[in-house]
């Protein structure tokens, strides 16, 4: 098993995590889901956990980027009391971004089979 040296934290949205999933898995990357939310939008998202080997954090990162991609225009489904007016005068529509990814240096990793 090769180390584990960077931890990748990737936050995309829901509509592209199963696929994503499924592409991680196919080219031999481990991943965990948790389910979160974005505090402005309040829209559910998907962080993924992967550790990998600094050799193959790139290629980690192309498939990222290759699967997650921004959707405009999505409106916010329940403003907060200060976005209403914008919202109900039809300002209040957004690109989501299609992703971000935040890579640390692991230090020691356990793994319990």
């Amino acid at each position: 098993m090769p180390s584990i040296d960077r931890l990748i934290i990737a936050i995309v949205q829901d509509f592209d995590a199963d696929r994503l999933l499924g592409s991680l898995s196919a080219s031999g990357f481990g991943a965990t889901r948790v389910a979160s939310s974005g505090g402005y939008l309040r829209a559910g998202n998907s962080t993924l956990l992967l550790g990998v080997p600094v050799g193959e954090v790139h290629a980690c990162l192309a498939l990222l980027s290759s699967l997650c991609r921004a959707r405009p225009d999505r409106p916010i489904s329940d403003p907060s009391p200060e976005l209403a007016e914008l919202y109900a005068s039809g300002i209040a529509r957004v690109t989501i971004a299609g992703g971000v990814a935040f890579i640390a240096r692991v230090t020691r990793h356990e793994r319990f089979d």
